[in-house]
């Protein structure tokens, strides 16, 4: 099987020399490129278009949101779309994770994750397999409880999933087979209800609401109810 092969945009020096060296020395991934700017990166990822890029928000001239809202729209107009994107990112205000999740990545981590955990979103995400840092996963799930208790509640919920419809996504779900009561329960997902509450909405067993979910999660091949949630979200099937 070919290296995974990456490229790193990252604004602190020692930070993306450090991501560098440990990425490095894991087995199938080789680093083709690094830089430090948000214009440099956009041509660097033009250039080599890469398995995985590595982006950090916070990057000096443009930042990584508006780079990869470019580098998406380029690769569209080229009829291109193999390079995936993780999001790296030390923001957690709902702003700032909304406003990346909407621009396109693939993947979301914080700068805090572990070299471990950083080799397996690139893995994951490479095998087209979004990977989201649960801290993230947290706010994005937050906003939408929040907007489903607002008294506009179904109009405010149709237009966050507008904004995180990803054709590739879509596609993703639309494959699945998902059944109409798996979607239904991955909507109360999304609203935040556990298992004990959607069973109880439902009336029936929880016993079978967790059958219900492990079909779910093995249709959609993630791990977990987040990601699940996420996955949907991404793909615009929450109503």
């Amino acid at each position: 099987m070919p290296d995974i092969r990456v490229v790193i945009i990252e604004d602190h020096d020692l930070t993306r020399a450090g991501l560098e060296a440990s990425l490095q020395r894991r087995e199938g991934i080789v680093v083709v490129g690094d830089t430090g700017s948000g214009m440099q990166g956009l041509r660097l990822l033009e250039a080599e278009q890469p398995d995985v890029a590595v982006v950090d928000i916070g990057l000096p001239d443009i930042d990584g949101i508006e780079l990869v809202k470019r580098f998406n729209h380029r690769q569209t107009a080229a009829n291109q779309g193999q390079t995936k994107v993780i999001m790296l990112t030390m923001y957690k205000a709902q702003d700032s994770v909304l406003a990346a999740f909407a621009a396109g990545a693939d993947s979301y981590c914080t700068k805090d994750i572990s070299m471990d955990r950083l080799e397996e979103a690139i893995r994951a995400t490479h095998a087209g397999n979004p990977w989201i840092d649960p801290q993230i996963a947290d706010i994005i799930l937050q906003q939408v409880r929040s907007s489903n208790a607002a008294a506009n509640k179904s109009t405010i919920a149709k237009t966050i999933t507008i904004k995180a419809i990803d054709p590739e996504y879509e596609e993703i779900v639309g494959q699945a087979g998902l059944t109409a009561r798996e979607i239904g329960i991955l909507q109360l997902i999304v609203q935040g209800y556990s298992n004990a509450e959607i069973a109880d909405t439902l009336f029936v067993t929880v016993g079978t609401i967790k059958t219900h979910v492990r079909h779910i999660l093995s249709k959609l091949c993630v791990d977990d109810r987040t990601h699940a949630a996420v996955l949907a979200l991404r793909a615009g099937i929450i109503e």
